[in-house]
């Protein structure tokens, strides 16, 4: 299967295949270099773009390379993550047909900066932050509220935060989770 980067709607770039996939298709690993989260931290402070992805053991982040790092969010995702031998690969949900963009859902975590989704899905969630963790920052929230503290941005309905936010260039600090999360 060919694999290009080209321009996408849902932000600058994508992934799209010049081939059909079928379904449970391994179509492509995420590789580059493991760091930990702390060096991740310190890399990439400030950075308005990174490709980071969180391995399940909690403490080492691959440092996106090559053209999986160019996949797109979306609420909507024609692919999936999975973690096999320490490898990430991205396998089809579904079967997707040639010139189809390739996008996985990011379920970002660990962090508390915006990141709004743009995927244009009608079962967009408006945040690219996995339900777990917009879940977590509500009940923070909540806890915030109970005890008279004021938040400093609420929560909307979403989890996004309510606010008038630039768009998030690639992945912001925050790691993709693993496929569910």
């Amino acid at each position: 299967m060919r694999l290009v980067v080209r321009p996408s709607p849902i932000h600058s770039v994508g992934v799209y295949t010049n081939a059909a996939i079928r379904k449970g298709t391994r179509i492509i690993e995420y590789d580059g270099p493991r760091i930990s989260a702390e060096e991740a931290d310190r890399l990439y402070e400030g950075a308005p773009r990174t490709y980071l992805y969180g391995l399940g053991d909690g403490k080492t982040v691959i440092d996106g390379e090559g053209i999986a790092a160019y996949m797109n969010h979306s609420c909507d995702p024609n692919c999936e993550v999975d973690e096999i031998k320490d490898r990430v690969w991205i396998f089809a949900l579904r079967d997707i047909a040639a010139g189809e963009e390739l996008l996985w859902d990011y379920n970002l975590y660990d962090d508390e900066d915006p990141a709004p989704c743009h995927c244009g899905s009608p079962k967009c969630r408006g945040t690219m932050y996995s339900e777990d963790w917009i879940r977590k920052l509500k009940r923070r929230a909540a806890r915030k509220n109970k005890n008279g503290s004021k938040p400093e941005r609420e929560l909307g309905a979403a989890g996004k935060k309510e606010k008038a936010n630039p768009r998030i260039s690639g992945k912001s600090r925050s790691y993709a989770a693993r496929a569910n999360g």
